[in-house]
């Protein structure tokens, strides 16, 4: 009888600590995967900005076309969303947030720490290739298959080519690690830890080079048909 209990006792026990561990580790994992939405929620943020902004440095007298986003800033409206650069600030975030986070992750366990450049910078520079390679990859993949636009017949051919110019353009961002301690050189550490230095201004800049450099988007040149319009270029 008094095994029973005992026994009874300590399977009650042992159910309860089992239950509190399995709590816990919940409430960790949920907490840790709303850590890692918000981190990627932001990631998204910085990149649909970066994108933004490096259209001023890659066409700083053209006008941009924004689809839908047109009519607010009183230029005419071919196509609400594809095809346009809000497709691409859109689509390209969204696919280089995953990558990004995805990327860290594999190398901070092959490392067995977190992807530091100051303590890896080969790394980190591999890093930095990876993600945009693949996220831009990914973003070329999915306009291909789902943009309406593109002719029946072309989907495999328009793959090709952007996975090209994503190699291309991939390869010129080489330097994005660099940026913030470049500006930790001339104005401060504590200016290159915000985020305007040590995520934005280096993300805007790749995204000049890899766009500029990769599809030759600079100028007049990487106009579309209906940027052309709005610039003047065509009838």
């Amino acid at each position: 009888m008094f095994f029973a209990r005992a026994s009874s006792t300590l399977l009650a026990r042992s159910t309860a600590l089992r239950s509190k561990f399995s709590t816990a580790e919940g409430a960790e994992a949920v907490a840790s995967g709303g850590l890692l939405a918000g981190a990627v929620a932001t990631t998204f943020g910085t990149y649909c900005l970066a994108d933004f902004l490096s259209n001023f440095i890659q066409h700083p007298t053209q006008k941009m076309d924004y689809g839908y986003f047109n009519k607010f800033i009183g230029r005419p409206v071919d196509k609400d969303f594809w095809g346009t650069r809000t497709e691409h600030i859109v689509g390209v975030a969204a696919a280089l947030a995953v990558t990004d986070h995805a990327s860290q992750n594999l190398f901070g366990r092959y490392l067995g720490r977190p992807l530091c450049f100051a303590k890896s910078p080969a790394a980190f520079v591999a890093h930095t290739f990876l993600f945009i390679f693949t996220g831009v990859a990914a973003y070329c993949a999915g306009d291909a298959a789902f943009n309406p636009y593109h002719e029946e017949g072309t989907r495999t051919d328009e793959l090709k080519s952007g996975v090209y110019s994503t190699y291309i353009g991939s390869c010129t961002a080489w330097f994005e690690p660099y940026v913030a301690p470049v500006v930790a050189k001339i104005a401060g550490p504590a200016m290159a830890n915000t985020w305007a230095c040590s995520a934005l201004l280096p993300a805007t800049l790749a995204y000049s080079t890899v766009k500029g450099v990769g599809w030759y988007d600079w100028g007049n040149a990487g106009l579309s048909a209906h940027e052309k319009r709005l610039n003047g270029l065509t009838e």
